[in-house]
């Protein structure tokens, strides 16, 4: 695939490209971010400016024990020089056909030239090889960038969790949650 900075590859991560994944700069800075207000019938999402800008820096994460499994993959996209532009790590749920999208990140150089949208492509296809009727993931309030992305990218907004970041290092922020119809 061709993307705005040159050619990318898509491909299945290996076992000796686990400390590039580890390593990869997921951080990002925005000068909006979402704010719900909440009401006994539901909420409404604004996007707000702040001042600063927020650049956020997400804490190393615990092993979860699933990077073996076939059904929980995790794709890389490598650039011509054979870097390391993002990857995606996504697994599939048959009882309720869904895709989660677990995790994904283009490091900060790559941003913005379509790597993101390349590896997306290979979540939905992942995603069609298993018969998914819908693509899920969750994002934080605060990731205006990936929220926007994934909106051009056809996710619409269909949840909210005020209480799942509260004992986190994330704690004041919360949980939206997208999903797209599987193409």
């Amino acid at each position: 695939m061709t993307t705005a900075d040159g050619t990318i590859h898509v491909r299945l991560a290996r076992p000796e490209d686990a400390d590039a994944v580890e390593a990869l700069d997921s951080s990002f800075t925005t000068s909006t971010v979402y704010r719900a207000a909440i009401s006994e019938d539901g909420f409404t999402l604004r996007e707000v400016p702040v001042d600063p800008p927020l650049t956020k820096v997400f804490p190393e994460e615990e092993p979860d024990g699933g990077d073996d499994d076939p059904d929980c993959p995790v794709f890389l996209a490598v650039d011509a020089d054979g870097a390391l532009a993002g990857f995606v790590a996504v697994s599939y749920g048959s009882w309720n056909r869904r895709l989660t999208i677990w995790n994904i990140a283009v490091t900060p150089e790559h941003r913005g030239r379509g790597v993101g949208r390349a590896l997306m492509s290979r979540a939905e296809e992942f995603a069609r090889e298993r018969r998914a009727g819908q693509i899920w993931l969750e994002v934080t309030n605060v990731n205006a960038p990936a929220i926007h992305a994934y909106r051009r990218m056809g996710f619409s907004l269909c949840g909210l969790d005020t209480s799942l970041y509260e004992f986190t290092p994330a704690a004041g922020e919360y949980a939206l949650y997208m999903s797209k119809l599987c193409p």
